[in-house]
């Protein structure tokens, strides 16, 4: 059943072939505003933006790296496990989200998108005014004591020594295999706004399978690491690795916690077309990941997905790179500076839950702008007469 504004029959617009994965990473929010501010085409926004996305997650795990000190008891804030275990997954659901996005009306997804982020941008609130609640009861247990206030805090925000990244290069070496897994099909098939590099016809049976391909390959790649962490895990546990992040063991939760709930933002994210960060910070929070590991292990796995993107807008020469780059830099400074503001103001407060407070109110701001841009675009079509039902993806 499609909805129509009068009675004449209007033909079905062709849509073009669904785009990647990786493009949809980036954000949602940064079309519409790069196109009114900046005055950019449609098109040139796109590129602008995923450049942009990863210019600021690559600032966010630089300063995860090198800047911030370690989480509570000494482990690096980026939890390689969560990110090795997720990546395939994440990667495979944004492809399943993004032809579901083009299959699905615009005003279904509105008022999906709507009725989501506003289900948990009152769970995330939830959630930081729990975590603030914790943190002032542990704060007067200890001045009521007579204890040190600024031990506490050490204690909840974790020593700042520098270097609070540690790589785990195994696991750097897996996620680079999946991400050049994944972007070999991405180049070969191309997208929205962009060709394949082979010129593979958009739609046609070769195009199909290899997007289909990506489902075998997400599946064998989360297997074969879900096997390897649990059979390291177990040697651990008998020579006490102190290495490995207590709070990320997957004997410690199911085995398939984790690789779904990155499928289910990658649908989430290329249904919506916002970036993953978005969504992947509150279900973190949700499983019960603390708040600074959460951000920061959300912008290593944004900084794999968006920069694909971006390989793959250098390595065919689209037009505009080279203001793509300033832009990215600026974004890259941008985040810089705001990540040492929110840092400063949790290391004065002694409050991890300010973190949660943002991201949830980027997300109401998000889930405002999103909903009232997107009812926009729906009472255009519907005023101007377009087919408003569901569509074929090619």
């Amino acid at each position: 059943m499609s909805l129509r504004a009068s009675s004449p029959s209007w033909p079905r617009p062709s849509p073009a072939p669904p785009e990647s994965a990786a493009a949809r990473c980036t954000s949602r929010v940064g079309l519409p505003t790069l196109s009114i501010v900046a005055g950019l085409s449609l098109k040139a926004a796109t590129v602008f933006s995923r450049f942009m996305v990863t210019g600021g997650a690559l600032a966010n795990v630089l300063y995860t790296v090198f800047l911030r000190g370690p989480g509570p008891g000494g482990e690096p804030l980026i939890d390689y496990d969560v990110v090795v275990v997720s990546q395939p997954c994440l990667l495979l659901g944004v492809s399943a989200g993004v032809v579901c996005n083009v299959v699905f009306p615009e005003w279904l997804i509105t008022a999906l998108f709507a009725a989501f982020l506003s289900y948990t941008t009152f769970k995330t609130y939830r959630t930081g005014i729990k975590r603030w609640h914790a943190e002032t009861a542990a704060m007067r247990r200890i001045v009521d004591g007579g204890g040190d206030l600024e031990g506490t805090k050490e204690a909840l925000l974790g020593r700042r020594t520098g270097g609070g990244g540690r790589c785990r290069w195994l696991d750097m070496v897996v996620l680079v295999m999946v991400w050049l897994c994944f972007f070999f099909m991405h180049l070969l098939v191309g997208g929205k706004g962009t060709k394949g590099a082979f010129n593979i016809k958009p739609c046609g049976t070769a195009y199909w399978l290899i997007t289909v391909a990506q489902v075998p390959i997400a599946v064998a790649f989360t297997a074969c690491i879900v096997h390897q962490k649990r059979k390291s895990e177990s040697h651990d546990d008998l020579i006490v690795d102190q290495t490995v992040s207590v709070k990320s063991r997957m004997h410690d939760l199911p085995a398939h916690l984790f690789p779904s709930a990155a499928l289910l933002t990658g649908i989430l994210s290329g249904l919506f077309g916002i970036g993953g960060g978005l969504l992947l910070n509150p279900i973190f929070f949700h499983i019960g990941v603390p708040p600074k590991t959460a951000t920061a292990t959300t912008m290593f796995m944004i900084l794999f997905c968006s920069s694909m993107s971006t390989v793959q807008f250098i390595i065919l020469g689209v037009h505009g790179i080279v203001s793509a780059v300033v832009y990215a830099a600026t974004c890259f400074v941008a985040a810089i500076v705001g990540l040492a503001v929110i840092e400063g103001a949790i290391r004065r407060s002694g409050r991890v839950s300010l973190i949660v407070f943002t991201v949830a109110t980027i997300m109401a701001l998000s889930a405002a702008v999103i909903a009232g841009s997107g009812a926009g675009r729906v009472w255009a079509e519907y005023a101007s007469g377009q087919y408003m039902g569901f569509k074929l993806p090619c």
